[in-house]
């Protein structure tokens, strides 16, 4: 017969071998849950080093402390990016307070025809704090390169009639810099809103 005092310190060295554990960090706080696709530990879009819409080079270090979405598109695209910036703006002033966290940075994949008074305005009708990157081809190939981002140029009727295919969606990175989650386009407001807010918590 097992005695009750064997049983007693098998239970209590269990318990301090779960206590170690936790301690050494063989255990860990439970995973995030996002409505987007879950990109913690990715080792593709680490970040990007191209001129915005003043001309000032900019990088992810420069919004550490926020919620960064990223954004691949072009000023003359008639409904995904307007309707994904906007739906960033709402999400900015739902917010409140903790909008001043979330920044918004639009790189274009039309550096040819999106010049940087274009952009410039482009971005006013969203949100003036919403940053506009422009470089040059070589420069957009390779940040694209890094996101793993399509685009291509369809040809119109005339040559500057063309438009541009894209990749749909959004890069989310925490606060840290790190990429987290990647949002299709037409998920809604309220998906990108909930990763934002759980991104905005520390998570």
């Amino acid at each position: 017969m097992i005695s009750r005092r064997l049983i007693c310190f098998t239970a209590l060295t269990g318990a301090a071998l779960l206590t170690g554990c936790d301690k050494l960090g063989f255990t860990s706080a439970p995973k995030a849950s996002f409505q987007g696709v879950d990109l913690t530990g990715a080792n593709y879009a680490r970040g990007f080093n191209l001129p915005d819409q003043d001309g000032k080079i900019r990088t992810l270090e420069d919004f550490k402390g926020k919620v960064v979405v990223v954004f691949f598109g072009f000023t003359q695209c008639p409904d995904v990016c307007p309707t994904t910036l906007q739906e960033l703006a709402e999400v900015k002033r739902a917010l409140g307070a903790d909008g001043d966290r979330l920044q918004a940075v639009f790189i274009s994949v039309d550096p040819e025809r999106d010049k940087p008074e274009m952009l410039k305005a482009y971005m006013a009708n969203f949100d003036p704090g919403f940053v506009a990157l422009r470089g040059s081809p070589e420069q957009v190939k390779d940040v694209a390169k890094e996101f793993k981002v399509y685009y291509a140029k369809v040809p119109g009727k005339t040559p500057d009639s063309y438009t541009m295919d894209h990749t749909a969606a959004s890069f989310l990175f925490d606060p840290q810099g790190r990429v987290r989650v990647f949002s299709r386009y037409g998920a809604g407001t309220q998906a990108l809103m909930s990763d934002i807010k759980t991104l905005l918590a520390g998570q």
